[in-house]
């Protein structure tokens, strides 16, 4: 049985190419395209094909909240993003709403059909550039976690006070510690931390 495949995108150049290429290709078959989320979401739950490539970028509902209901319409459909943003924000939003895979526009016919295959197998394709922002992400949200771990419990409360945007004479107030002992936890912070600024700590802090 060929691998049922749907697409969500608004080109209709690459709509039209995308199906062109699926139709041609052995194992494959495209059995419906929409050019925006709100017609896939109506049409999809009784086409129930076995991959859906999903842009982000469309008119109206976006790519990432059409897979978020989607998914919970179909849950046992893939999904993979296919889109030009390969930015941080969209892969871990695509992929926290449920998204199986994230592959770019600009990826070879041959190495899309791979990753549709991959997908359909339960995998989780990715190009090697995003796969690597996703392992750099969670090293970067490791690191941060380790380097608040050796924060004491006192440097914690005044780091947090920090992120609420409270300035130096208010986390002294509210711990009843003097202006002085303030400053010295904020700079033992800075040191554990190896960070220079207010903002750089409570990046770090928040990212734990």
């Amino acid at each position: 049985m060929p691998i049922s495949v749907s697409i969500v995108e608004d080109s209709d150049k690459l709509r039209g190419t995308l199906s062109r290429v699926l139709n041609r290709a052995d194992g494959f078959r495209c059995v419906s395209q929409y050019p925006n989320a709100e017609e896939a979401l109506k049409d999809l739950p009784e086409i129930k094909p076995d991959v859906v490539l999903m842009d982000i970028n469309l008119p109206g509902m976006n790519g990432v909240e059409c897979v978020r209901q989607l998914k919970q319409i179909l849950p046992g459909t893939q999904v993979m993003m296919l889109t030009v943003y390969e930015d941080t924000e969209n892969i871990f939003n695509a992929l926290a709403a449920g998204a199986n895979g994230y592959m770019l526009k600009r990826t070879a016919t041959k190495e899309l059909l791979e990753a549709i295959q991959e997908v359909h197998r339960g995998g989780s394709p990715m190009t090697m550039h995003i796969a690597r922002k996703v392992v750099q992400s969670f090293q970067r949200s490791a690191a941060a976690t380790q380097s608040t771990e050796n924060l004491s419990e006192r440097e914690q409360q005044v780091l947090d006070l920090l992120s609420q945007g409270l300035m130096y004479k208010e986390i002294a107030d509210k711990l009843e510690i003097s202006y002085e002992t303030v400053h010295t936890y904020i700079r033992r912070i800075y040191e554990k931390l190896q960070v220079r600024t207010r903002t750089e700590a409570v990046a770090k802090f928040l990212r734990r």
